[in-house]
């Protein structure tokens, strides 16, 4: 590789937000390391899309393999910031020129009931450890996470992840009651058809397959669930809700779950060991508030609870947070609070899992690092082109890595990508560590 001075930037994180770092600041000649905590760079493509999403999850990591894929960028698999390299040595002993978190939002927000991650796994599960079994236990060598799938089982939620996990509860105890029967049906054609439609086809109703359903607990109702977004024009908001009303309905005809609005979960029923219910507390709507009714209390039974709240970023040891989320001066350039050159971006500042809106920021965050931090802009790159790299004016002004630097950064890039055995060929890591697919086999 033929080194010149400029910019070395890590990247942390190489899915939807980081890709689209890395590959803006490579498209403009500055040397990038994407640091990743997974084998591939998927990240909730892979482990938080359920399964039946082929088309949208292929066409998603087709498009981090792209930007990925690019001279300029080195990859490094399986290394974990606050566990393989530390915040602090990343950021004052490597050298880069800027330090990028787009490391997503990997914790489940806890469910605010006193005692109850007491009982993981025996009763109950968060969304993301679930999700992730989900989309992997058909592998024939994962062994990662085990969940168990009961009927009956409780979910608490309202956005789209929570439509996401009573589908998951659906989808698998139908089917698997559907194979007592000798009908034998896979739970992405089941997805794409539609429970009720597939159990008219086979001639058999859901009554038959003794089966009660999950049910979705909301604290709100459905016309506040962020099924679709809510227009600033405050004209329009009463057709945005009664959309959300509409898709809740829809997916509740063709999947067969339960809904129960304005109730939250305040306490646990807790038998033998394991979680065996919630009690609930009925709520109101006052003012756009969630008002709790004073003795209103309630208990549900279930053999399994599921809570798809949210996610937030997983806490980092020396980068604050500012509530569940990374703290940052400005949301728009996710410039962080604890040091000059870190920026975060996507998920980790938001606190949304849109696709687009990560890639959004993502643009707009590193727009801003090239621009205005690293004062390097696209006709100076152009420039550096045309004329040789040497022959940039105010390079001490731009931030330049001298040569030495840049080689100094890329032998520890290399070497931690040695240890991981990735020998920097790209396509040839991805094709050999991408999962077995359901549809597939």
């Amino acid at each position: 590789m033929d080194i010149h001075p400029g910019h070395f930037v890590a990247v942390v994180g190489g899915a939807c937000a980081g890709s689209e770092a890395a590959y803006r600041l490579a498209e403009r000649g500055i040397y990038v390391a994407v640091f990743e905590q997974q084998a591939l760079p998927y990240g909730k493509i892979e482990d938080g899309l359920p399964k039946w999403h082929v088309k949208l999850r292929d066409k998603e990591e087709a498009k981090i393999d792209r930007k990925l894929d690019h001279p300029n960028i080195f990859f490094v698999p399986k290394t974990r910031l606050g566990k393989d390299v530390s915040f602090e040595e990343l950021v004052k002993k490597w050298g880069f020129s800027a330090v990028l978190l787009a490391s997503g939002a990997w914790r489940d927000r806890p469910l605010p009931v006193a005692g109850i991650d007491e009982f993981i796994g025996k009763g109950f599960y968060y969304q993301n450890y679930f999700v992730e079994w989900f989309n992997h236990y058909h592998e024939p060598d994962y062994q990662r996470h085990q969940c168990e799938v009961v009927d009956n089982a409780i979910v608490i939620g309202g956005g789209l992840a929570s439509i996401d996990v009573v589908k998951i509860l659906m989808l698998e105890t139908t089917a698997r009651a559907l194979a007592k029967r000798s009908i034998n049906v896979d739970v992405i054609s089941l997805e794409h058809g539609g429970i009720s439609k597939s159990l008219n086809e086979f001639g058999v109703k859901f009554e038959d397959l003794n089966l009660t359903g999950c049910t979705l607990f909301y604290r709100r109702r459905d016309i506040d669930m962020p099924l679709a977004s809510l227009p600033d024009d405050t004209a329009k908001q009463d057709k945005a809700r009664q959309i959300r009303k509409r898709i809740l309905k829809n997916a509740q005809e063709k999947y067969l779950f339960q809904f129960q609005d304005r109730s939250k979960p305040v306490d646990m029923i807790v038998e033998n060991d394991r979680l065996a219910g919630l009690v609930f507390q009925k709520t109101e709507i006052v003012d756009g508030r969630v008002k709790d009714i004073p003795g209103s209390e309630f208990e549900v039974r279930s053999p399994l609870v599921i809570s798809s709240i949210g996610s937030i970023p997983e806490p980092i040891p020396g980068i604050p947070s500012a509530g569940e989320l990374f703290q940052v001066k400005d949301e728009n350039t996710g410039k962080l609070e604890c040091a000059d050159h870190v920026f975060a971006l996507g998920n980790a500042v938001t606190g949304r899992g849109n696709i687009r809106e990560s890639e959004l920021h993502a643009r707009g965050v590193v727009q801003h690092v090239m621009d205005e931090f690293l004062n390097w802009r696209e006709a100076d790159f152009t420039a550096a082109q045309a004329q040789g790299w040497h022959s940039i004016e105010n390079a001490q002004s731009r931030r330049f890595l001298a040569e030495k630097q840049i080689g100094e950064i890329t032998a520890k890039v290399k070497a931690m990508q040695h240890a991981v055995g990735y020998d920097n060929n790209y396509k040839k890591w991805v094709d050999a560590h991408r999962p077995v697919r359901l549809e597939n086999i």
